[in-house]
């Protein structure tokens, strides 16, 4: 009977501080450690500057893995359909897909970056020779911990957090807040009109989409609905830190990590750890 094949180690990236943290956490932990990162080709600049970034660091190429087929290929399969929190293919095609191909047959330990004070099930491929492996969960680390690892080793935390963006993945990313939305059309003017090009009728059978769930990008962008927008997000931000201001300690971290969480569910881990 042949020996059992031992596995791949793969770390996935996706240009988020908990990866890009665990990346630092497990350097010269595993020697054959492979990293990727699932490239849709509709990045921020500032993402690819931070997988430049963390490969300096770790002296290893990150491998880039790219769709056969780009977002715009699959937005004409699925009928000009804006991907949203309920039609998520933009996952399942653009990332998922590529690196269960990358991946093949062969038995992988796959190492994602979901912390221990998370709660959520990390979901990456349900293919059976795919074994997801938690190390900051196995080692107890939480989010302050995060933060101190990419302090310590000077990669610091994904460049886009400067100007008011929460989350990796693409520049419409539609999980973004409305107030990101404004940031990114300040930011990065070109990207906010491509994002907005998607929204129009769709050649064929006339679809449109919204980026933001109830309103299009022409919408929020507008002066009136833009500084109310602004106003609400100060509102929420000098409420929450009133609220606070009365809490103790443990209670202060556990109401710094909620928003964290949002609505997503395990299947954009891959796009947002």
């Amino acid at each position: 009977m042949p020996e059992a094949r031992p596995p791949r180690h793969v770390l996935s990236l996706s240009g988020g501080k908990d990866s890009a943290a665990l990346a630092i956490h497990m350097r010269g932990r595993v020697a054959s450690m492979e990293y990727v990162f699932n490239d849709t080709g509709k990045e921020l600049p500032e993402t690819y500057a931070y997988l430049d970034r963390i490969q300096d660091y770790l002296g290893k190429p990150v491998i880039r893995l790219n769709a056969d087929q780009g977002f715009d290929h699959w937005y004409d399969v699925y009928g000009g359909m804006i991907p949203s929190n309920h039609r998520r293919w933009c996952t399942k095609m653009l990332k998922l897909k590529p690196f269960e191909a990358f991946i093949g047959d062969e038995p992988v330990l796959n190492y994602v970056g979901l912390r221990a004070d998370e709660d959520r099930a990390g979901y990456v491929s349900h293919k059976p020779n795919i074994t997801p492996v938690y190390p900051f969960r196995e080692d107890g680390l939480k989010l302050a911990d995060i933060e101190r690892i990419l302090r310590d080793s000077g990669v610091g935390m994904p460049p886009y957090t400067e100007w008011g963006r929460t989350r990796s993945g693409c520049f419409f990313c539609f999980y973004q807040q409305k107030v990101e939305w404004l940031n990114l059309k300040e930011r990065y003017p070109d990207l906010f009109e491509a994002a907005k090009a998607y929204e129009r009728p769709y050649p064929g059978n006339g679809n449109v989409f919204t980026w933001s769930q109830g309103e299009s990008l022409e919408e929020l962008e507008r002066p009136e609905r833009a500084d109310a927008i602004r106003k609400d997000a100060e509102r929420r931000r000098l409420s929450r830190a009133v609220t606070r201001a009365d809490l103790t300690l443990a209670e202060v971290y556990a109401e710094r990590i909620a928003p964290q969480a949002d609505d997503e569910d395990d299947a954009c881990v891959i796009c947002t750890v």
